[in-house]
């Protein structure tokens, strides 16, 4: 009898010693463990890794998009004008809404939480005393004056007509002009591509900086290459290369 207690005794303890271990073990959350729930993600590292890094590069320095940590681009957008573009995206192009408001995923929180991440890789030291074109601006450019400034600034890298050579792409390629927006284009004419060593609005032509107003007339010029309808030069193309039609 004594024999059975004491199994009894022993198996009860390596039952308790169990549930012990297992409350304990790694893996298992902690009781005043709390999940967090997506809309009330507000850490700029998690919001930004998972929204923005894949087309402006790790820590904003630039990749298929233009690098939102720059000096020059955090110079000339202020926040109301990143704030609008994360929120509302830009149509026709590959940058979507992510404000809620607009059909995307983030709050209003989370879409500030961005900006002030985003500005807080300013440096305004870089530029000094130098003050940069304007992001934006109502005066309309002259497509014809702008062929001119093309022909000055930009066609030693991408050619005399733009579409290319060893230094630089094709600025004029229809399907790259189908999928950026105006104020794209003058962005990336102020604070060039860097990462790419595509100058910004002062180094085109040393010593000569891009006037606001040229800046304005070459973005009409690349403009007007545009095609009016995406994707039907591209169509055409096809229909001559299927009927053997160079």
């Amino acid at each position: 009898m004594m024999n059975r207690n004491a199994t009894c005794s022993a198996l009860a303890i390596i039952a308790v010693v169990a549930c012990v271990a297992c409350s304990d073990s790694r893996g298992r959350p902690s009781p005043d463990s709390v999940a967090i729930r997506p809309d009330q993600v507000v850490d700029f590292r998690v919001l930004y890794g998972q929204n923005c890094a894949a087309c402006h590069g790790l820590n904003g320095k630039g990749g298929a998009a233009i690098a939102l940590a720059d000096s020059v681009f955090l110079a000339i957008a202020d926040d109301a004008a990143i704030g609008h573009t994360i929120s509302n995206g830009v149509p026709g192009t590959p940058m979507p809404a992510f404000a809620e408001s607009a059909g995307g995923m983030l709050t209003g929180k989370q879409v500030d939480a961005i900006v002030r991440g985003i500005r807080s890789w300013a440096k305004p030291e870089v530029l000094g005393n130098v003050t940069p074109p304007p992001y934006a601006t109502k005066v309309a450019g002259d497509s014809h004056l702008g062929a001119a400034v093309y022909a000055t600034y930009c066609s030693s890298c991408h050619g005399p007509d733009g579409r290319g050579s060893a230094k630089a792409s094709s600025i004029v390629d229809q399907s790259y002009l189908a999928l950026i927006s105006d104020q794209d284009l003058r962005t990336n004419v102020i604070v060039g591509r860097p990462e790419f060593g595509a100058p910004d609005w002062r180094g085109d032509l040393p010593g000569h900086p891009i006037s606001a107003q040229e800046i304005s007339d070459v973005v009409a010029w690349l403009a007007a290459q545009r095609p009016k309808l995406p994707g039907q030069m591209e169509a055409n193309a096809l229909g001559r290369d299927e009927k053997g039609i160079p």
